[in-house]
Protein backbone atom coordinates (compact mmCIF):
# COMPACT_ATOMS: atom_id res chain seq x y z
CA UNK A 1 0.00 0.00 0.00
CA UNK A 2 1.60 3.19 -0.94
CA UNK A 3 1.41 6.39 1.22
CA UNK A 4 -0.90 8.82 0.40
CA UNK A 5 1.94 11.35 2.29
CA UNK A 6 3.65 13.48 0.03
CA UNK A 7 7.43 13.19 0.07
CA UNK A 8 9.59 16.01 -0.67
CA UNK A 9 13.03 15.21 -1.61
CA UNK A 10 13.99 18.89 -2.29
CA UNK A 11 14.07 21.48 0.81
CA UNK A 12 13.26 24.57 -1.38
CA UNK A 13 10.00 22.19 -2.38
CA UNK A 14 9.40 21.48 1.44
CA UNK A 15 9.54 25.18 2.06
CA UNK A 16 7.30 26.69 -0.45
CA UNK A 17 5.25 23.71 0.21
CA UNK A 18 4.94 25.30 4.15
CA UNK A 19 4.86 28.65 2.82
CA UNK A 20 1.94 28.18 1.04
CA UNK A 21 0.30 26.64 3.76
CA UNK A 22 0.33 23.13 2.65
CA UNK A 23 -0.64 20.66 5.78
CA UNK A 24 0.63 17.75 4.43
CA UNK A 25 3.98 19.54 3.95
CA UNK A 26 3.81 20.45 8.00
CA UNK A 27 2.85 17.14 8.65
CA UNK A 28 5.50 15.57 6.82
CA UNK A 29 7.85 18.35 8.67
CA UNK A 30 6.72 17.14 11.56
CA UNK A 31 6.82 12.95 11.09
CA UNK A 32 10.50 14.04 9.73
CA UNK A 33 11.86 15.69 12.18
CA UNK A 34 10.42 15.84 14.98
CA UNK A 35 11.85 13.15 17.22
CA UNK A 36 15.41 14.99 16.27
CA UNK A 37 14.18 18.27 17.78
CA UNK A 38 12.61 16.34 21.06
CA UNK A 39 15.96 14.57 21.31
CA UNK A 40 17.52 18.52 21.73
CA UNK A 41 14.76 19.91 23.64
CA UNK A 42 14.94 16.93 26.24
CA UNK A 43 19.03 17.25 26.30
CA UNK A 44 18.29 21.14 27.28
CA UNK A 45 15.11 21.37 29.81
CA UNK A 46 16.07 17.84 31.17
CA UNK A 47 12.63 17.26 31.89
CA UNK A 48 10.07 14.90 29.34
CA UNK A 49 6.44 16.90 29.48
CA UNK A 50 8.21 20.39 29.34
CA UNK A 51 10.36 18.81 26.25
CA UNK A 52 7.21 17.61 24.95
CA UNK A 53 5.31 21.19 25.61
CA UNK A 54 8.24 22.95 24.10
CA UNK A 55 7.99 20.55 21.23
CA UNK A 56 4.92 21.48 20.40
CA UNK A 57 5.28 25.22 20.77
CA UNK A 58 8.11 24.65 18.13
CA UNK A 59 6.69 22.99 15.87
CA UNK A 60 3.46 26.28 16.44
CA UNK A 61 6.02 28.64 16.07
CA UNK A 62 7.93 27.00 12.79
CA UNK A 63 4.53 27.00 11.14
CA UNK A 64 3.75 31.06 12.08
CA UNK A 65 7.24 32.08 11.45
CA UNK A 66 8.68 29.71 8.48
CA UNK A 67 7.85 32.83 6.14
CA UNK A 68 10.86 34.41 7.95
CA UNK A 69 12.83 31.66 7.06
CA UNK A 70 15.77 32.09 4.97
CA UNK A 71 17.44 29.65 3.10
CA UNK A 72 21.05 31.84 2.44
CA UNK A 73 21.51 31.22 6.25
CA UNK A 74 21.38 27.85 6.62
CA UNK A 75 18.99 24.52 6.57
CA UNK A 76 15.62 24.31 7.13
CA UNK A 77 16.64 21.76 9.76
CA UNK A 78 18.83 24.49 11.40
CA UNK A 79 16.82 27.10 11.65
CA UNK A 80 14.21 24.62 12.93
CA UNK A 81 16.85 23.71 15.62
CA UNK A 82 17.49 27.16 16.85
CA UNK A 83 13.82 28.00 17.24
CA UNK A 84 13.16 24.97 19.47
CA UNK A 85 16.51 25.49 21.40
CA UNK A 86 15.79 29.14 21.66
CA UNK A 87 13.05 27.90 23.19
CA UNK A 88 13.95 25.88 25.41
CA UNK A 89 16.79 28.13 26.76
CA UNK A 90 13.72 30.81 27.50
CA UNK A 91 12.02 28.59 29.87
CA UNK A 92 14.98 27.64 31.78
CA UNK A 93 15.57 31.07 32.10
CA UNK A 94 12.03 31.79 33.47
CA UNK A 95 11.85 28.78 35.39
CA UNK A 96 15.46 30.01 37.03
CA UNK A 97 14.11 34.00 37.57
CA UNK A 98 10.98 32.30 39.06
CA UNK A 99 12.32 30.49 41.02
CA UNK A 100 14.72 32.56 42.43
CA UNK A 101 11.59 35.17 42.98
CA UNK A 102 10.24 32.23 45.20
CA UNK A 103 13.53 31.92 47.89
CA UNK A 104 13.89 36.03 47.80
CA UNK A 105 10.22 35.96 49.78
CA UNK A 106 11.63 34.55 53.27
CA UNK A 107 15.22 36.32 53.02
CA UNK A 108 13.38 39.79 52.78
CA UNK A 109 10.58 37.93 55.84
CA UNK A 110 14.09 37.47 58.26
CA UNK A 111 15.33 40.51 58.02
CA UNK A 112 14.76 42.98 61.17
CA UNK A 113 16.29 46.38 62.24
CA UNK A 114 16.45 47.62 58.41
CA UNK A 115 15.23 51.55 58.34
CA UNK A 116 12.43 50.36 56.33
CA UNK A 117 11.27 48.52 59.41
CA UNK A 118 11.16 45.28 61.03
CA UNK A 119 9.00 43.00 58.87
CA UNK A 120 9.19 39.96 61.78
CA UNK A 121 10.41 40.71 65.42
CA UNK A 122 13.29 39.17 67.26
CA UNK A 123 10.85 36.09 68.51
CA UNK A 124 9.58 36.09 64.88
CA UNK A 125 13.42 35.07 63.63
CA UNK A 126 13.23 32.54 66.39
CA UNK A 127 10.29 30.47 65.24
CA UNK A 128 11.95 30.93 61.81
CA UNK A 129 15.02 29.54 62.73
CA UNK A 130 12.97 26.40 65.04
CA UNK A 131 11.45 25.84 61.09
CA UNK A 132 14.64 25.63 59.93
CA UNK A 133 16.10 23.00 62.16
CA UNK A 134 13.56 20.79 61.34
CA UNK A 135 13.71 20.75 57.78
CA UNK A 136 15.67 17.61 55.62
CA UNK A 137 19.54 18.09 56.04
CA UNK A 138 20.04 19.15 52.61
CA UNK A 139 17.59 21.84 52.79
CA UNK A 140 18.42 22.84 56.50
CA UNK A 141 21.82 23.20 55.25
CA UNK A 142 21.16 25.41 52.05
CA UNK A 143 18.84 27.62 54.37
CA UNK A 144 21.36 27.90 57.18
CA UNK A 145 24.04 29.11 53.93
CA UNK A 146 22.15 31.08 52.31
CA UNK A 147 19.57 33.18 54.80
CA UNK A 148 21.40 32.61 58.23
CA UNK A 149 25.12 33.14 56.82
CA UNK A 150 24.82 35.49 54.14
CA UNK A 151 26.34 33.17 51.53
CA UNK A 152 24.71 33.88 47.95
CA UNK A 153 23.52 31.01 46.04
CA UNK A 154 26.54 30.84 43.86
CA UNK A 155 28.38 30.24 46.73
CA UNK A 156 26.35 28.15 48.75
CA UNK A 157 26.46 25.98 45.30
CA UNK A 158 30.33 25.69 45.76
CA UNK A 159 30.64 25.45 48.97
CA UNK A 160 28.39 22.50 49.08
CA UNK A 161 29.87 21.26 45.44
CA UNK A 162 26.27 20.91 44.16
CA UNK A 163 24.51 22.89 40.91
CA UNK A 164 23.32 26.02 41.10
CA UNK A 165 19.76 24.99 40.34
CA UNK A 166 19.81 21.89 43.16
CA UNK A 167 20.69 24.81 45.94
CA UNK A 168 17.65 26.65 44.63
CA UNK A 169 15.32 23.91 44.32
CA UNK A 170 16.31 23.42 47.67
CA UNK A 171 15.98 26.60 48.95
CA UNK A 172 12.79 26.99 47.56
CA UNK A 173 10.98 23.56 48.98
CA UNK A 174 12.34 24.89 52.30
CA UNK A 175 10.57 28.14 52.36
CA UNK A 176 7.69 26.47 50.81
CA UNK A 177 7.63 24.37 53.62
CA UNK A 178 8.30 27.10 56.42
CA UNK A 179 5.53 29.17 54.84
CA UNK A 180 2.86 26.07 55.39
CA UNK A 181 3.95 25.65 58.69
CA UNK A 182 3.84 29.03 59.80
CA UNK A 183 0.42 29.81 57.84
CA UNK A 184 -0.92 27.08 59.56
CA UNK A 185 -0.16 28.19 63.33
CA UNK A 186 -2.01 31.47 62.60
Amino acid sequence: MKSTKPAFTVESTLVAALRSGDRGAFAYLYDNYSAALYGVLLKVVRDEESAQDLLQEAFVKIWRNVPNYDATKGRLFTWMLNVARNLAIDRLRSRQHSDSQRTDGLEAATRYGHDDGAILSRPDVGIVRERIAKLKPEQRVAMELVYLEGFTHVEAAEKLNIPLGTVKTRLRLAVQRIRGELGASE
